[in-house]
């Protein structure tokens, strides 16, 4: 099984998050992506869908805020 990169090609770090703008991914998870077995990929997809969760969620003034 191959996992597909969650890139979007909106590469933009979010200071206040730590995650990139348009996967996000954490700057770890980026570097490492290439590198991790699938497994791995597969947490951090997991991971990239709680995060969008707790972002959609949030009143937009936080959701740079939310991370996890």
């Amino acid at each position: 099984m191959s996992v597909p990169s969650p890139c979007i090609d909106v590469c933009c770090m979010d200071a206040a998050s730590g995650l990139c703008a348009g996967c996000l991914r954490t700057g770890d998870e980026i570097a490492g992506w290439a590198a991790a077995p699938d497994e791995q990929k597969l947490l951090i997809l997991a991971a990239i869908a709680r995060r969008r969760a707790c972002r959609d969620a949030a009143p937009e003034s936080l959701r740079g805020d939310c991370d996890e």
